[in-house]
């Protein structure tokens, strides 16, 4: 039984062979190679007439909540699917918490029956160069990843939104307040004379 089939492999492959696959194939190929540079030429003005696509330049995706964990995840999250997306991600970082004092008064009164302490916590991941069907669909994910509790806000990026990262050096304003109250350095000194 094994020989017969092998028998029938060995005429079924000599009736194949690569030359005579290539001799039937051949005129088919070629034509098809033929029409397909026919088609393929587009007068210069077609091309210069598509219209360009809008990109926006810098965006900051902010996200502000009370959990500051579940706020971490869903930033890393969506750092991830941007860059999955072909989005440029530029930077990443968190600012300084925010602190409210929240007070719950009295039914009808001004007397305080409750009083709470809470920190926002923010977090922002920074897109640059993004076209515009992909900001759509960025945003419809970053909604659908988004905690409970928490907000995001699209915004363009500017200069007050990298000061705020910052932590004032508190004492260091200090030492320069002292050193403008005893009439300022010896460059400024020399300056007014």
């Amino acid at each position: 039984m094994f020989t017969t089939k092998l028998h029938h492999f060995t005429k079924v492959r000599q009736f194949f062979t690569p030359n005579k696959l290539c001799n039937l194939n051949m005129p088919a190929v070629h034509n098809l190679q033929k029409r397909l540079k026919s088609d393929l030429y587009e007068p210069d003005y077609l091309i210069s007439m598509e219209p360009d696509e809008p990109v926006y330049d810098c965006l900051n995706l902010q996200l502000k909540g009370y959990d500051f964990a579940l706020l971490e995840a869903c930033q890393s999250q969506i750092h991830r699917y941007a860059e999955v997306m072909g989005i440029q991600v530029d930077e990443c970082w968190a600012t300084p918490a925010q602190q409210l004092k929240v007070q719950q008064f009295k039914p009808g009164g001004t007397a305080v029956e409750a009083e709470y302490h809470l920190n926002v916590y923010e977090r922002n991941v920074q897109v640059t160069d993004v076209p515009a069907w992909a900001l759509g669909t960025l945003l419809r994910v970053s909604r659908a990843v988004l905690p409970e509790g928490c907000t995001l806000r699209v915004h363009e990026h500017e200069i007050a939104h990298e000061e705020v990262r910052y932590v004032p050096d508190n004492q260091l304003l200090e030492l320069k307040q002292q050193l403008q109250d005893m009439g300022g350095s010896r460059a400024e000194r020399k300056k007014k004379k």
